[in-house]
């Protein structure tokens, strides 16, 4: 007899009138907000001004979740263009089925977008959204628990996971990967906020820790996992990806610390030089809101001023070097 297990809910969907609440789409949802949510409180910190994460997650967001999709119906394609599917399916995300993968990719190319009409560099905002991210996709994890799925092998845990029988699946206890990689995603958004205090990341760096720490635990849980899925040389195929994507993180973050060590001295170039010139002119309410920002101001105007003296100067062009390149390079 099984004493301890961790309860399915009966049904993935609430009706509140004519109007459904889907618990998928809710989590997934809730974990949006919470991102941009921190990602703005990170921004600011970081010299930026508020709003501008969210005018960003505009492209976003949008961008991150068709991509996640396109990821999930390629890599799964049969279970939507097989002989007795129905490819209609394919466009039904609130069934399930985002690849992280894609939606990161696919995200980082309308964040790119924004940033460009901002006139800002991706890499800081990657940086700043980075711990958001990853608390995102803890809560949307949860969404695979509203609709059963993703768990793993059997086991007798106290914390497994009861799945009742279905069309697609057997009933029984299994092992609740949906947690494991929620709680470690949890983990992954400390690591970044510790490691970004402690070591001051920037262009990017903060971003790529992210990454490879996700993907150093999305690796053994989707082991775990029982669904079914390609395998390549004997593996799953999302665990090549996450090998793949990990390499490539770590690789970013040892060639990037060597090219353009330390942080951005300005992340929104235009923001700091408008607010510095309102300081100029006398508005106490913007000099005391944005404190040295004609120190930054200097360091991202292209004229190159040399009326300061030598040796804050020399730290203040330098600065600028930096944020120019990772302008560039975004």
């Amino acid at each position: 007899m099984d004493l301890a297990y961790i309860p399915s809910p009966s049904t993935g969907v609430i009706n509140l009138g004519p109007i459904p609440l889907r618990g998928y789409a809710f989590c997934i949802i809730i974990g949006v907000f919470v991102a941009v949510w921190y990602g703005n409180k990170r921004w600011i910190a970081r010299g930026g001004t508020a709003g501008t994460v969210a005018d960003i997650a505009v492209w976003a967001v949008p961008f991150g979740l068709v991509g996640g999709r396109l990821y999930h119906v390629i890599t799964d394609y049969q279970l939507y263009f097989s002989e007795g599917e129905n490819w209609v399916d394919a466009f039904k995300i609130w069934e399930g089925g985002l690849g992280i993968w894609g939606a990161i990719a696919l995200g980082a190319v309308g964040a790119w977008i924004g940033c460009r009409r901002r006139g800002i560099p991706l890499p800081a905002y990657a940086d700043a959204i980075a711990p958001g991210i990853a608390f995102a996709q803890a809560i949307g994890r949860w969404g695979n628990w509203f609709n059963q799925e993703l768990y793993g092998k059997p086991t007798d845990l106290p914390w497994a996971l009861k799945i009742t029988e279905s069309a697609n699946r057997e009933a029984g206890l299994y092992h609740p990967t949906f947690l494991y990689e929620s709680l470690w995603c949890v983990g992954v958004a400390v690591l970044v906020i510790w490691a970004d205090r402690r070591f001051k990341l920037g262009h990017g760096r903060a971003f790529a820790l992210y990454v490879a720490a996700y993907c150093a635990g999305r690796a053994w849980i989707e082991y775990m996992r029982v669904d079914e899925a390609h395998h390549v040389l004997g593996l799953r195929l999302n665990v090549w990806t996450a090998i793949i994507v990990f390499a490539l993180a770590v690789a970013y973050m040892v060639i990037s610390a060597r090219v353009r060590p330390g942080r951005e001295e300005v992340v929104e170039p235009k923001a700091a030089k408008a607010a510095a010139e309102a300081a100029a002119d006398g508005d106490d309410d913007v000099a005391d809101a944005a404190p040295d920002l004609e120190k930054r101001t200097d360091a991202s105007d292209d004229s190159g001023d040399s009326a300061d003296s030598g040796g804050s100067a020399g730290d203040v062009e330098h600065g600028a070097d930096n944020g120019a390149g990772s302008a560039a390079k975004s």
